[in-house]
């Protein structure tokens, strides 16, 4: 099997975790030294920002806890070169307080000895806000 094609299953099974709210299990597949980027104005949307390991759990888990049911994360395309994986990624939930998050995303993910090292997140912000944070 190539590195291109691990590298694109480790990106999968992420996602997979997530969805199957095995939040520890997806933090199985992130590097120690991880840095994810998820894109907007810290000012503007709380979740802006860069994240290492720690704050990107707590992140998850906070996400977890204002789901009725967790994140589904669907894979729509994934494509691998080197150590990058292009991922296109269809996020859906439900919120406690009756928002419904549909969202779309693109990642760029750089992936080093079979684990995510390097994130750049990219989805609507404005919808995000909406959803999330907007009272």
């Amino acid at each position: 099997m190539s590195t291109r094609t691990e590298n694109k299953r480790a990106v999968i099974e992420l996602f997979a975790r997530v969805s199957a709210n095995d939040i520890d299990g997806a933090m199985a597949l992130v590097a120690d030294d991880v840095s994810w980027r998820v894109p907007g104005k810290p000012e503007l949307l709380a979740m802006a920002g860069l994240y290492d390991k720690k704050r990107l759990r707590y992140l998850f888990d906070v996400m977890r806890s204002q789901l009725q049911q967790g994140l589904a994360m669907t894979v729509v395309h994934a494509i691998a070169e080197d150590d990058c994986v292009a991922a296109e990624v269809e996020g859906s939930g439900e919120l406690k307080n009756g928002r419904s998050y549909r969202q779309q995303y693109h990642f760029m993910i750089r992936v080093r000895d079979g684990k995510i090292a390097t994130v750049h997140e990219y989805f609507d912000t404005l919808h995000a806000h909406d959803i999330w944070i907007r009272r």
